[in-house]
């Protein structure tokens, strides 16, 4: 008997095609994204899998642009002396005509050697080497060969590093009868080093804004070596720094010199000096004598290069720009770099207040060590007397105090207790 009746049909689903990796990575947003967590070795061994992939990684502009060595194994040099007698480098045995530059440069120069014989060295524009061997004949070589065209360099606590060197080879290639459109090199990371990670880092800015314009108080921790101020000074408008000059009405560079009195500090007789304090405005005035470094009105070579390093850009003028300009935050980003000769005893450590020369009155004491100066409002917080023995006490940095009591009774019980 014939069936009336619908018989089933199956449907059949198209599955959707797999996608290759090569098929992801030849969108340009997905390559660029994911370029920045592979360093440049894995970057070669993945162009080294296909022919594909080689052509996609080397004809891509960009890929290459941002070459940061410091997790690359053979780009490390861990030996401390150049005249170990016998020692074997690299399998090859020491040379006595190897020069100390070849010497501790060795391990960079085989990386740029090999990068260049593929013919990517000419697209690395950004240049992280943070901790490893540098020399100074081997900036110089980045600054003047026209074989690098590294805009963004990154040398902060690099070893083997003659700074006095690398600082005349820096003002020469920024003198006035230099070549136009020399030196290639647009910004340098040198001197100031936030050592937490760029995760870290971008989380801290997140929470209280750039160093510099919204972090007040001390930006450069670590001692500055002679001379960079007027390397500073004498390449502005070429290279820009990861710092900034003081403009405090002591130095001849400040807009302020001579207009007001400036207290006498004793062994603070430099014309110039690199600014490691940011401040904001005095705390009685709201200003200063000099005015503010502004991001936006001041020349940029007054702007300091901000931590983390761009990523996605080669340009100095986005390794200056304030978070808060990028998020659009109305507020105008200033400040006012100091060093510490220009703000001795007018600084308080605990509210970051500070008063100028026009406005200073004395407020500010040290009866804490630990605690360095303080303006009188902020001892009167911390700086208490104990109920019990009578004697003064900070209780920031008393272990075991109270707003009443100093750690003499827990002293005493430690002692009965051993007795």
């Amino acid at each position: 008997m014939a069936s009336g009746a619908n018989q089933p049909t199956e449907r059949v689903l198209s599955e959707p095609p797999h996608s290759s990796l090569l098929d992801l990575l030849s969108n340009t947003i997905v390559l660029h994204e994911t370029i920045l967590f592979l360093p440049v070795s894995d970057l070669l061994h993945l162009a080294a899998t296909s022919k594909d992939l080689r052509n996609l990684l080397y004809q891509t502009p960009g890929v290459f642009r941002h070459v940061d060595l410091t997790t690359i194994k053979s780009a490390q040099f861990d030996v401390a002396a150049i005249d170990h007698g016998g020692q074997v480098w690299r399998n090859v045995q020491l040379d006595e005509n190897l020069t100390e530059d070849e010497f501790y440069s060795g391990p960079l120069r085989g990386i740029f050697y090999s990068l260049r014989r593929i013919d990517i060295l000419r697209d690395v524009q950004t240049l992280v080497l943070d901790g490893l061997s540098v020399t100074a004949d081997l900036i110089n070589d980045i600054l003047v060969d026209p074989k690098y065209q590294v805009r963004i360099l990154s040398i902060r606590e690099t070893k083997n590093l003659n700074e006095r060197r690398l600082m005349q080879s820096l003002r020469y290639a920024c003198r006035p009868s230099r070549p136009e459109g020399t030196p290639r090199l647009r910004g340098l990371y040198v001197i100031n080093w936030n050592h937490k990670s760029t995760h870290a880092l971008k989380e801290a800015i997140n929470a209280d804004g750039d160093e510099w314009y919204q972090q007040k108080g001390k930006i450069i921790t670590k001692p500055i070596t002679d001379g960079w101020a007027e390397t500073l000074l004498d390449c502005r408008g070429a290279v820009q720094f990861d710092a900034t000059l003081c403009t405090g009405p002591r130095h001849r560079n400040s807009s302020a010199v001579g207009k007001v009195s400036v207290p006498s500090v004793p062994g603070a007789q430099h014309p110039y000096n690199v600014a490691n304090f940011a401040l904001g405005g005095c705390a009685n005035c709201g200003c200063a004598p000099e005015g503010f470094t502004v991001y936006g009105d001041s020349p940029s070579g007054e702007l300091p290069l901000l931590s983390p390093m761009p990523l996605h850009s080669s340009n100095v003028k986005t390794a200056s720009r304030p978070q808060a300009c990028k998020s659009g935050n109305n507020e105008t980003p200033k400040f006012v770099p100091r060093c510490w000769d220009c703000i001795r005893d007018r600084f308080c450590f605990s509210c970051r207040e500070w008063w100028c020369e026009s406005c200073y009155q004395p407020k500010i004491k040290r009866d804490c060590w630990e605690c360095l100066t303080n303006c009188l409002d902020c001892i009167a917080q911390t700086q208490l007397r104990c109920r019990c023995c009578g004697g003064g006490y900070c209780i920031v940095h008393y272990e075991g105090s109270t707003e009443t009591l100093c750690d003499c009774k827990l002293n005493l019980g430690t002692a009965k207790a051993t007795n």
